[in-house]
């Protein structure tokens, strides 16, 4: 009886553990607790959040191909907490993941996305970084949400003409609160073209800071307080940490890219692989959501300043 019971403990035990997430290792030897969805999901609706979100731009595309499901496992294993996937309509009307109007970047075919069917895009093979065939396949929408399903936070890019067929993809796969999407438009534009779906998903304005975007932004936050503003930064400008706590007191994330220059007032990706304490702009300026070309540098960097798991 004793042996049963001891059994039966250590099968709990091993049950509850299993379901814990995973520690990460880091390159000072520590382990990094990585964040449940529902901690991730709980960031990201709470803009004086004392964590940064990191968004993975089509995935971990250093170390496989963009917009594969690799490179979602990987942003998924190292704990990032949203990846960012391109969404294309194929001549049949499935979705796929592809940045490009044509797939002769990323693939070992050439021609428009909406020139080939499902079956013979699954036919070819994506390329790595430096246009060399690798065995991963195009991703379906589906296929990738089931991926990050109860595991990471998704932004659904190129998709904002397309949202009615990628919006039954998520209901189908039930990733709504991990889905977010994004758009240049005005509050009443955004209202008239998704106002069916605009209480059963996150949508977030990209603003383009100029003489309205005040405005713009203002408008929204009184009528419809989205969980993020994405700022275009083309130039570090006084005040702009301010503004951004002002944005995030009245409810609402920043996000801002470190992708290239032009996207950040000069503070990007390629200048923090020179010098990593670049990314502290981010944190001067009250930003809270950075969407990073170098995911692992990124959450390097956070770790040693205890703003990330």
């Amino acid at each position: 009886m004793k042996r049963l019971f001891f059994f039966s403990v250590l099968l709990i035990w091993v049950s509850c553990k299993d379901q814990q997430p995973n520690p990460i290792p880091s390159k000072d030897g520590t382990h990094h607790q990585v964040s449940s969805i529902q901690d991730k999901i709980a960031n990201l609706n709470n803009s004086e959040n004392k964590e940064i979100i990191v968004v993975a731009h089509r995935g971990d595309w250093r170390n496989a191909p963009e917009n594969s499901l690799k490179a979602i496992q990987n942003c998924i294993d190292m704990g990032v907490d949203m990846v960012e996937i391109d969404i294309r309509e194929t001549k049949d009307g499935h979705l796929v993941l592809m940045h490009d109007e044509t797939i002769d970047r990323t693939t070992t075919g050439k021609g428009f996305v909406n020139d080939w069917t499902l079956d013979s895009l699954m036919t070819l093979y994506l390329k790595d970084g430096l246009g060399v065939p690798t065995p991963h396949k195009i991703p379906t929408l589906e296929e990738a949400l089931r991926t990050t399903k109860d595991k990471i936070l998704v932004n659904l890019d190129k998709s904002y003409t397309i949202f009615d067929k990628c919006f039954q993809i998520v209901q189908l796969t039930e990733t709504s609160d991990q889905v977010l999407i994004k758009g240049a438009k005005t509050r009443t534009e955004v209202e008239q073209e998704f106002g069916l779906y605009l209480d059963d998903f996150n949508f977030m304005p990209v603003i383009r800071l100029k003489k309205n975007s005040k405005e713009i932004v203002d408008d929204y936050i009184k009528h419809r307080k989205p969980v993020a503003f994405e700022f275009i930064v083309s130039k570090d400008t006084t005040g702009l940490g301010t503004y951004f706590n002002t944005i995030r007191k009245a409810g609402s994330g920043v996000w801002v890219n470190s992708l290239w220059p032009h996207l950040s007032g000069g503070h990007d990706d390629e200048k923090a692989a020179i010098d990593i304490t670049t990314y502290q702009w981010y944190l001067d300026n009250n930003v809270d959501i950075i969407q990073t070309d170098r995911p692992k540098l990124l959450l390097d960097y956070l770790r040693s300043k205890n703003m990330h798991n």
